[in-house]
């Protein structure tokens, strides 16, 4: 990587001892330059007149002032081309959902491995998406290069859309009027077809695809 492609990134998370030691795992890495750090959303808004657009903004969930659900929608209205990566703590489905409603392109483990998050960056960066292992590279791909979509059944749509609420499985079942198994069966038909492993999979690719419009 050349720095005509230097990849820039920003760190908003409102932990100074981990935000400071992202920065200087990611600065290890050749290709990346962080840009600034800022505590929260308000810090971050103030900071990115000041400084080099990044390409990439690293964004924890939960922040006093503005957290990132409210920086990462704020983001996707007036910098829409700047990545969000969602810093979460742990593999949340709604937390990670909300995030990706809200217009992140993905999420890191906090404590995922340095090339990991390395790694999940360039995805971002090169292909416009990264959902830890749960989206496959196929997936990624066809978000990528628009691919011809898999064919589903009106079932499958319905239940696509609803997994994109916050109804559980079970809440879901009572609204379609079938039962658990059915949904069950909806779920593993779109989990085969997609190659994917979780309903955060299926909420990107329902947003990514217009299944659903935020």
């Amino acid at each position: 990587m050349t720095a005509t492609n230097l990849i820039h990134i920003a760190i908003v998370d409102d932990h100074t001892l981990f935000r400071n030691g992202v920065a200087a795992l990611m600065k290890e890495f050749k290709g990346l330059t962080v840009v600034f750090e800022a505590n929260n959303g308000e810090h971050m808004q103030q900071l990115l007149p000041k400084n080099t657009l990044p390409d990439v903004v690293l964004m924890d969930l939960n922040m006093p002032v503005m957290d990132g659900y409210a920086a990462t929608t704020w983001l996707k209205k007036h910098h829409p081309q700047i990545k969000v990566l969602a810093l979460s703590m742990y593999e949340d489905d709604k937390a990670v959902i909300k995030m990706i409603k809200c217009g992140a392109a993905g999420y890191v483990l906090k404590g995922a491995d340095p090339r990991e998050v390395f790694n999940a960056i360039k995805t971002v960066y090169e292909k416009g998406v990264f959902i830890n292992e749960l989206v496959s590279g196929k997936l990624i791909r066809s978000v990528a290069n628009q691919q011809t979509e898999p064919s589903f059944s009106k079932n499958e749509i319905e239940f696509l859309k609803l997994s994109c609420s916050e109804l559980t499985y079970k809440e879901i079942a009572d609204k379609l009027c079938v039962s658990p198994r059915t949904v069950d069966n909806y779920r593993e038909s779109l989990f085969l077809k997609l190659n994917l492993k979780s309903r955060t999979g299926l909420v990107l690719y329902a947003i990514q695809n217009q299944v659903i419009t935020l």
